[in-house]
């Protein structure tokens, strides 16, 4: 269930060319936000030769399903048909939103994505995940379903601030907390700045693609790549609502990560050291946000919506040990606020 082949490059516009030139689209069209149409789309267009470009606006708060009947509305006008094709050029919301679109315009046409921000090129560059919010809740409504192909190039990072760079590389301490210790250890030796981008995208491609070819469908193992999203999400889900407070991705999933590491600790018997190593990374990495009294009560309630959760029960996907994880772990709503209340106070 993954795309036949995830191209990483340091020169896609050859892999995207080879690429067209073996398929037969009658109209190609790229969904982009005004950020990767002014800095990623030149890197490729010649290699694409779109005939439409759909643009949305940039941020989290556009993934909806207003933003998706634009962009059908689009291919409606333009009349794209079933031998069309989609390029969702941008981040994870583009790919997200773009592929979902792509997936259910006219029961689906194929579409192709080519990730140009950190977090979208080691996570949701792979998967076969696709959606859009609904009333708040993070990736409420979606299908699963892969994309023709993956074009990766590391190229494309140098487009983005610094903020925005950093907020992917929580996904990478992820996939090394819940697969691979010894790439934990080399990372966490190092300073953000100073990362091997092209190793670790590569990385972090291969650890998630293993994972998913076992479990396409998430009704298992695949469930640890959610390791710091539970609460994480839901941090993310309520401080979008709060326009002065609004976070990134991958931030809110460091302050998931380091509270479901103090639940790991209580429910796993993760190592105290581990748990210093761990905390001590992240808040040097990220920082901590400001999280108050009332807004924990918020966030443990918003924790009842996580996609996990079977029969009321909120589980989450702990560590045993630093690149050992495990899954369907029931949590109290009160260990919940517990932790929020730790991470909180420190």
């Amino acid at each position: 269930m993954l795309p036949e082949e995830i191209e990483i490059s340091q020169n896609i516009s050859v892999n995207i060319q080879a690429f067209f030139n073996s398929s037969d689209y009658d109209k190609v069209a790229v969904l982009v936000d005004e950020n990767t149409r002014l800095y990623c789309l030149p890197l490729v267009h010649k290699a694409i030769k779109p005939t439409d470009i759909i643009e949305i606006k940039s941020g989290e708060e556009q993934k909806t399903l207003d933003t998706c009947i634009h962009i059908w509305k689009e291919l409606t006008d333009n009349h794209f048909e079933r031998k069309s094709l989609l390029v969702n050029l941008g981040g994870g919301v583009i790919g997200d939103m773009g592929g979902f679109c792509a997936a259910t315009y006219k029961r689906g046409i194929d579409f192709v994505n080519i990730p140009t921000t950190l977090l979208s090129q080691v996570d949701a560059s792979v998967g076969g995940k696709l959606g859009v919010d609904f009333l708040g809740f993070k990736n409420h409504i979606g299908v699963f379903e892969d994309p023709e192909k993956v074009f990766i190039d590391t190229k494309f990072l140098n487009t983005l601030p610094a903020r925005e760079l950093r907020s992917g590389f929580a996904e990478v301490i992820k996939h090394c907390l819940i697969a691979d210790a010894s790439y934990w250890e080399m990372i966490s030796a190092v300073d953000f700045k100073d990362q091997n981008w092209s190793g670790i995208v590569k990385h972090s491609v291969d650890v998630k693609k293993k994972v998913v070819e076992e479990d396409p469908f998430e009704k298992g193992l695949r469930k640890i790549l959610n390791f710091g999203h539970t609460i994480g999400h839901a941090i993310e889900s309520y401080f979008l609502q709060k326009d002065e407070k609004r976070l990134l991705h991958g931030e809110a999933i460091a302050a998931g990560m380091i509270c479901e590491t103090y639940l790991s600790a209580k429910y796993c018997d993760l190592p105290e050291s581990s748990v210093k190593n761990i905390e001590a990374y992240i808040l040097k990495t990220f920082g901590r946000i400001l999280i108050s009294k009332d807004d924990i009560e918020e966030i443990t309630l918003l924790c009842l919506q996580d996609k996990k959760n079977e029969k009321g029960v909120i589980n989450f996907s702990l560590l045993k040990d630093i690149g050992n994880s495990v899954f369907n772990v029931g949590v109290e709503q009160n260990e919940i606020r517990k932790v929020l209340q730790l991470y909180a106070q420190h």
